[in-house]
């Protein structure tokens, strides 16, 4: 990130900026991601902010952006590599859990109430919750 002022991040991607940069200080994430360049984009579809989690070789940083239009999401625009999109109470449910199993997350998407784009990039989030 930059040396310019800090934008104020709002909504879902405060919650996850205050969950994962804290990774930033720690070696285990780094040597883990050293060679990592992923962007998930994290959609809580009620809310007015999406949050754009950006690896980037052994940093992470998360963005926020406005969820209106749509268009401002589309991969085209955002660049992302992984969409996870919900509603916001199924995000704090899974971020406030202390587990997050794999089959809980499964058995929301066959539900849909979770919409998973890039799967193999959305799971880098069960391994940075992990650390």
């Amino acid at each position: 990130m930059s040396d310019e002022k800090k934008k104020r991040i709002r909504g879902l991607a405060g919650i996850v900026s205050k969950l994962v940069e804290p990774l930033n200080e720690n070696e285990k994430f780094k040597e883990k991601f050293k060679d990592t360049e992923k962007k998930v984009l994290l959609n809580a579809k009620d809310g007015k902010y999406a949050a754009l989690l950006v690896i980037d070789k052994g940093t992470i940083y998360v963005e926020g952006m406005k969820n209106n239009p749509k268009k401002n999401l589309k991969k085209k625009v955002v660049g992302w590599d992984g969409l996870l999109q919900t509603k916001t109470s199924t995000f704090l449910e899974i971020l406030k859990s202390d587990e997050i199993s794999l089959g809980k997350i499964v058995g929301k998407i066959l539900t849909g109430r979770i919409k998973i784009r890039g799967i193999k990039h959305v799971l880098v989030l069960l391994q940075l919750f992990s650390l």
